[in-house]
């Protein structure tokens, strides 16, 4: 795994997808040369600045020239606190500090077996650069995407026009079906026969573990990407702590072991 570099990354651009959310460019190509779907970074506004750590993100999008030479990278980011409202609120220009990649990444599974995404809300930013090397592979690829409303939902022409299979749900049902993701997510694993699947999840704790708990019934892999709070990324303050249950339910660092998990690997009673 390519060591973590710390780099002054220049704002490229900020697209505001909404009050809360927004997709920020930033220039740190030194980062999104080595990235791999499912990795993240430490970030937060230039140095001096409040807060003093760092918050994680997922590396929503690898950006490329017109030759196809990596750039940057893009970070999916919902307004929530201190670091996220700077991050709304940055304009091209400024400046971020970057530290990564960082973390174990997804498994990319080879035809003939699928990939299923299950994504709710900015759950979705691991899943663009998944999206990617999986069709790249030629492995036939799903996205289940689901939130409150239809205004959660984003990006997803891109998921399309990669020959991705989209299923939507809003629990207001102003998109797709009414009700949670799990819901359509449970008539296709009923009806997968003798079909071979690896599930991706990411999104709130409560999808996650209902998307394991589906899935273990099914006898279907399953790899999750946990949110968890970090302070800094490289394992030194232990603030990220997950059990797993191999082992003897000890506990590890999230932003070393993980973010990325085998479902079975974890146990969903300590989750909040």
């Amino acid at each position: 795994m390519p060591i973590p570099v710390d780099v002054t990354a220049t704002v490229l651009a900020n697209h505001r997808l909404s009050d809360t959310d927004n997709i920020l460019e930033l220039q740190a190509p030194e980062i999104a040369r080595h990235s791999r779907p499912g990795q993240f970074v430490m970030v937060k506004r230039a140095i001096g600045r409040e807060p003093l750590l760092r918050r994680p993100f997922s590396v929503f999008e690898v950006i490329r020239d017109s030759d196809g030479t990596v750039t940057g990278l893009s970070l999916l980011s919902k307004r929530v606190g201190v670091v996220t409202r700077d991050l709304f609120a940055v304009e091209p220009g400024e400046h971020i500090q970057c530290l990564g990649p960082l973390g174990s990444p997804f498994t990319i599974v080879e035809p003939p077996m699928q990939g299923w995404m299950v994504a709710g809300g900015v759950g979705l930013a691991p899943f663009a650069t998944l999206t990617e090397q999986l069709r790249e592979r030629g492995v036939s690829t799903t996205l289940f995407y689901g939130g409150r409303s239809a205004s959660d939902l984003y990006h997803i022409p891109f998921f399309e026009q990669h020959g991705v299979r989209v299923i939507l749900s809003t629990e207001d049902g102003t998109i797709g079906e009414q009700g949670y993701i799990t819901e359509p997510l449970t008539r296709e694993l009923a009806n997968l026969g003798e079909q071979r699947v690896m599930v991706y999840a990411c999104g709130p704790t409560p999808m996650m573990r209902a998307v394991s708990k589906l899935t273990a019934q099914t006898g279907v892999t399953t790899e999750v990407s946990l949110e968890q709070m970090m302070g800094c990324g490289l394992g030194g303050c232990y603030s990220c702590v997950v059990q797993v249950v191999n082992a003897g339910n000890h506990y590890v660092r999230s932003c070393l072991e993980g973010p990325v998990f085998n479902s079975e690997q974890l146990n969903w009673a300590d989750l909040t």
